[in-house]
């Protein structure tokens, strides 16, 4: 059974022209085209994996979050979360599972601890990781019996994290999570995501920092305008990725035109420059026998891989 399973999943906001026209027209308006905000969305995301789900602000991420947790009702297609379908199903989901929305607004006249104990309370199970969770990202007991009208964002967002994994949850939506944390904290929050996945917990992760998706997911999807571009494994992305190297070099010029996965070769005094596509073995046994005095090979990077898609698709 896949944790989430979408089947051509659409969500359009507008009118609907048999109800709405007549009524634009006796107020002489005229009515905004829909908006596409999700379009025949195909993933399957494997039990006990990170998942991550990614394209810039407005691609349709929160959207396709909202629709999974049957917040929304989708305008054409289906979902199934943890087996159950999200429209029969919604309330049954969101039992099961853990949910940190992006910008998530906290109730100001709690403390840290009402607040997390109230919220425990709708989940209807213990909150068994909420030490644990609160220790590794430093929330000290005196702070939760602050009001969080006090908290600094980043300590609301660390809030946030523990509000959605603190009933060890079976799946993790979690939508923009490092937002407002600090370097070490964010670390902090890898090494607990590397412990819910080596538990079997799993966690779809949707953001728009590449390196993050890149440090802590297993496959990512990328989305634009609504529509999936690729659906690949991190490290299957990053192993065709396109990398800038720089060989500098005494005697002879090496040849690289030839050699397979290079392009924009460029010769300077003494140096030359290339980008590579795929495997660098080739072009290590080109320069096996170049006097090299320095070789520099950049390393691949999910960024460089999103924009590729985000240009496949169209023109931004």
């Amino acid at each position: 059974m896949h944790a989430i399973e979408t089947v051509g999943l659409t969500k359009h906001y507008g009118h609907r022209p048999g109800l709405v026209a007549p009524l634009l027209g006796r107020l002489r308006v005229s009515a905004s085209p829909p908006i596409h905000a999700l379009e025949s969305l195909d993933i399957a995301v494997r039990e006990g994996e990170i998942f991550g789900f990614l394209g810039p602000n407005g691609a349709g991420k929160s959207t396709a979050i909202r629709l999974l947790l049957g917040l929304l009702h989708p305008t054409a297609g289906r979902a199934r979360v943890l087996g159950l379908d999200t429209r029969r199903d919604s309330v049954a989901i969101r039992r099961r599972l853990g949910y940190l929305p992006s910008g998530i607004a906290l109730y100001d006249t709690l403390t840290g601890e009402e607040l997390l104990d109230y919220l425990g309370k709708l989940s209807g199970r213990p909150a068994a990781r909420r030490a644990e969770l609160c220790e590794r990202l430093e929330l000290a007991a005196r702070t939760l019996k602050r009001l969080v009208r006090d908290y600094s964002r980043g300590m609301r967002q660390k809030v946030g994290i523990v509000q959605a994994l603190q009933h060890d949850p079976e799946l993790a939506i979690l939508d923009e999570p490092t937002e407002g944390l600090d370097p070490l904290m964010q670390r902090a929050f890898y090494g607990i995501l590397d412990t819910l996945k080596a538990e079997g917990r799993t966690i779809f992760f949707s953001s728009h920092v590449l390196s993050e998706v890149e440090r802590v997911c297993d496959r990512v999807a990328i989305v634009r305008e609504g529509r999936l571009v690729a659906l690949e494994e991190t490290a299957g992305l990053l192993a065709r990725r396109r990398r800038n190297i720089l060989v500098r070099f005494t005697g002879p010029a090496p040849r690289l035109e030839t050699v397979p996965g290079m392009t924009n070769v460029e010769y300077g005094d003494g140096y030359v420059t290339a980008r590579v596509e795929g495997s660098v073995r080739p072009f290590l046994a080109a320069i096996a026998d170049v006097a090299v005095v320095d070789l520099t090979i950049e390393p691949a990077r999910l960024e460089e891989a999103f924009l590729e898609f985000y240009d496949r698709s169209g023109s931004r």
